[in-house]
């Protein structure tokens, strides 16, 4: 994973603010909108579908990356991973595709997964859930457009302790 950096953190703001950048379903495209969308971020987390090292190597140009493994990436790629837990100011994050479950749902990560932000990809669909203190993200496709869905990613925010996230679609 590409998470060396040198100083602060880039996206990290004073008084307790963090911002990270969610992307997933590249599948090999980072789209020129991806550097201004997820400008200022500390981190990158992508959900999967990655589509070559040259996908990671572009997105570690505006910060740290880590990744999971989509079902369209070769296993046993020494830059993914099956999942991710990390942990920003308090509030735990889950990173994982989606096709471990064939069709995900908010309420199978939910049940799932007892992190407090939920993250995935596979159904190209932007989705933002709230549920009893948690959220479940899906920050839709970023790389070439499919199923007449609009390109997007997502910025997720944890100020003091408390996740926000905001969907930016991507000009196609």
């Amino acid at each position: 994973m590409r998470e060396e950096s040198a100083g602060a953190p880039s996206g990290a703001t004073s008084g307790g603010s963090h911002v990270i950048g969610l992307i997933s379903d590249t599948h090999g495209l980072v789209r020129a909108a991806v550097f201004e969308a997820l400008a200022k971020v500390e981190l990158i987390l992508h959900a999967g579908d990655v589509g070559g090292v040259a996908v990671l190597d572009a997105l570690g140009a505006i910060a740290p990356v880590r990744a999971v493994f989509g079902n369209t990436d070769p296993a046993g790629h020494p830059e993914l991973t099956d999942e991710i837990v990390h942990e920003v100011d308090g509030v735990s994050i889950h990173v994982s595709h989606g096709h471990e479950f064939g069709r995900p749902t908010p309420e199978a990560l939910l049940d799932t997964y007892p992190q407090r932000v939920l993250v995935y990809g596979h159904t190209h669909r932007q989705l933002v859930v709230h549920a009893d203190g948690r959220l479940v993200v899906n920050p839709g496709a970023a790389g070439p457009r499919r199923f007449d869905l609009r390109p997007s990613v997502a910025r997720l925010t944890i100020r003091d302790g408390a996740p926000e996230v905001e969907l930016v679609e991507l000009p196609a």
